[in-house]
């Protein structure tokens, strides 16, 4: 048995139900994918679809399931997130997204997908340190995102994944690698920056997170992008820390 059915395999009754129906929604919105100003929000129209079907994809054979909680960073205009809602449970996806605009678009897309009954959490901030959830979750994704920040915004971003992550969980996030750090431009006003894999060890070290490679792009389906060498980090709180940022910021509360 291949590692990816091993991985998706398990789901029965309404698990099963829930991971079909989402599958099928995939491809009933295929012809979304042509184009439009909304897709344009986060990426290339013609590899709209390509990259919805990723996400899903990847979220659900690596141990994503209906009852799982989900915190999507930079969730753009929920290009991944509306097969991921409708599969989850209610309540239980929550978006972040720098953008008000693109956010805007986002709440549109998920009412014309009517699932709103899901009642996804829509944040708005570009400062990751201000997200302060009511429940940890089990999974955390990055999808494009983390080489579109500065330094700074990528410390924090998993500053709040250390905080927010329940015991177990794991943070799923693509980056570009290089030797050294280097910037090949921008995208919307983001810049577009390649790092040595050893600039999100430290960081990841300083929130008490282990980072293990996952694949490259290429390897696990996608094509590379972001320069240098795009690869999929898998992020886990290493052994003997607690999600002691999580617990003072709950007694204070």
């Amino acid at each position: 048995m291949s590692a990816h059915a091993r991985r998706s395999g398990g789901l029965r009754g309404a698990g099963a139900r829930a991971l079909r129906g989402a599958r099928r929604r995939l491809f009933r919105l295929r012809g979304a994918a042509a184009g439009g100003q909304r897709h344009s929000y986060v990426g290339p129209a013609h590899l709209w679809l390509l990259k919805r079907r990723f996400q899903f994809e990847f979220l659900t054979s690596n141990g994503l399931r209906p009852e799982s909680r989900l915190l999507d960073i930079g969730c753009g205009t929920l290009r991944g997130g509306i097969p991921l809602i409708e599969y989850l449970q209610p309540g239980h996806y929550v978006g972040v997204e720098a953008r008000s605009e693109v956010l805007q678009e986002a709440r549109r897309e998920l009412a014309e997908a009517k699932l709103a009954g899901k009642r996804p959490l829509l944040i708005n901030t570009a400062d990751p340190s201000r997200v302060h959830l009511e429940a940890p979750v089990d999974f955390a994704w990055a999808f494009s995102v983390l080489f579109h920040m500065s330094d700074e915004i990528v410390d924090a971003c998993l500053g709040m994944v250390a905080r927010e992550l329940a015991d177990g969980g794991v943070f799923y996030a693509n980056v570009g690698l290089a030797e050294q750090t280097e910037q090949q431009g921008d995208w919307q006003g983001f810049p577009v920056i390649s790092r040595p894999r050893a600039f999100y060890q430290s960081l990841a070290a300083g929130h008490g997170l282990d980072v293990a490679d996952v694949g490259s792009l290429d390897a696990l389906g996608h094509p590379s992008e972001a320069g240098g060498r795009s690869m999929m980090l898998r992020f886990t709180r290493a052994p003997g820390a607690t999600a002691g940022a999580r617990d003072a910021h709950s007694s204070s509360s």
